[in-house]
């Protein structure tokens, strides 16, 4: 049964496969419907944001089973390194998981306590949702799920606080991380260098630096982009876990786009202004296109 959830974890065969490079969106708005809506457009992986999203417990568990049910990962940030969060997206399926704000390896290891089933970890088993978001026919017993989920499930640090960049080389070679996930708004908040337009050198170096840490251990890299354009720049430097868009971006900028050619062609001059993206996102993305 191994190869069941090796085989339904695209993120993780992605990862292992060639350059290892994979691309995903992200959902910050609640709905089962919406989730199977951006799978389908044909990412690897899609994180179900439940740190800065507006999505409940309840709704995160519909949400994964519904990205699962196209055959891509749900992947889902949760709030915090608490064990119980750890728990609640792991047991409601989640492929792997984000974890935010991260300061020492003393919380990487407390993760992999969280996210791994003894004798690796202290994480309880009971679930009886698990399974499903790997084997929709439900063939898979949670005896099965459980002596094959260690090997299989994907556990994702974000380094973006100052203290984890300050020890990335020994966060990066913590047993049971797989991947070191870059969050470059509040990695660039956090070393005095926000990010209002291009990312500033010091901002640049850090993120070189986390790249290094992850190939130089033999992990994984992965990059928050707000924009296709922005998402190839990572893509050709070697990150391979790479966000390409989030909704509350894709969604304003669209509707506004739209509304400005209609617009102009009844000879307004004036561009819709797009409102309300995520992080501010947009700034960035719209120079990355001109």
């Amino acid at each position: 049964m191994a190869s069941v959830l090796n085989k339904a974890n695209t993120l993780r065969t992605a990862l292992h496969t060639g350059s290892g490079l994979s691309f995903g969106a992200w959902q910050m708005l609640p709905g089962s419907y919406l989730s199977r809506t951006i799978a389908r457009a044909g990412y690897d992986w899609i994180c179900i944001d439940c740190e800065h999203g507006n999505i409940a417990d309840n709704e995160m568990h519909e949400s994964v089973h519904a990205v699962a049910s196209c055959n891509v990962s749900p992947i889902v940030r949760i709030p915090a390194n608490e064990g119980w969060m750890v728990k609640r997206a792991l047991d409601a399926g989640a492929h792997g998981i984000i974890v935010p704000l991260l300061t020492s390896v003393d919380d990487a290891k407390r993760l992999v306590q969280s996210a791994k089933f003894p004798p690796y970890g202290k994480r309880g088993f009971g679930s009886p949702f698990s399974m499903g978001s790997f084997d929709v026919k439900g063939d898979l017993s949670g005896y099965d799920y459980m002596k094959n989920a260690n090997d299989n499930l994907l556990t994702i640090v974000q380094i973006e606080t100052k203290e984890a960049l300050d020890c990335v080389e020994e966060i990066a070679k913590v047993d049971g991380i797989d991947v070191l996930f870059i969050g470059p708004w509040d990695l660039g908040n956090n070393i005095g260098h926000p990010v209002q337009g291009d990312f500033s050198p010091e901002l640049k170096e850090a993120i070189a630096r986390i790249l290094k840490a992850a190939q130089d251990a033999g992990k994984k890299s992965g990059i928050y982009c707000p924009s296709g354009e922005v998402a190839r720049v990572y893509a050709d430097q070697g990150f391979q876990m790479i966000s390409v868009v989030n909704d509350m971006t894709a969604i304003p900028t669209f509707m506004a786009e739209s509304l400005s050619k209609a617009k102009g062609s009844y000879g307004h001059a004036a561009a819709q202004a797009v409102k309300g993206a995520a992080y501010g996102a947009i700034n960035l993305a719209t120079k990355e296109k001109e």
